[in-house]
């Protein structure tokens, strides 16, 4: 079986934050940082080269392939935050009929920038889907 590609690194989140060439985007992952820091209890880790999760488990799918995953995650991207959410986001109709500017994708959200969403329900959002995967994969 293939060894993952996305797993946690030593590397510092503090020093990965503060090589991003945006004011902005520096500040506004700082704060994803806290909200996710607060949801899940857990400090945020280097996922790789560019994600930065909290917490984790472990998957395992029909198929066989298993790995260990965080249990959301962020990643600061050129044009939008992609929110790694590990969850059906269908199941926050509601909620993201609220939120905001945004997009989604398979399990992941995507923001422009912070001010364009309500962040009370970013912190729903967020709150549930870690719920969600808890409940799901212990």
């Amino acid at each position: 079986m293939p060894e993952q590609k996305t797993k946690p690194t030593v590397v510092s989140v503090g020093t990965y934050l503060a090589s991003l060439p945006d004011d902005r985007k520096r500040a506004e992952s700082e704060r994803l940082c806290e909200l996710m820091t607060a949801a899940t209890g857990e400090p945020p880790v280097m996922w790789g080269p560019g994600m930065v999760g909290f917490g984790s488990y472990h998957y395992r799918y029909a198929s066989g392939h298993e790995g260990d995953a965080p249990v959301v995650a962020f990643a600061p991207r050129a044009k939008a935050f992609t929110l790694y959410l590990n969850s059906d986001l269908g199941e926050y109709e509601a909620q993201l009929a609220r939120l905001g500017k945004h997009k989604t994708g398979k399990g992941c959200l995507y923001i422009t920038r912070l001010s364009d969403v309500d962040e009370e329900v970013l912190d729903e959002v967020i709150r549930e889907a870690v719920a969600r995967v808890r409940t799901s994969h212990d």
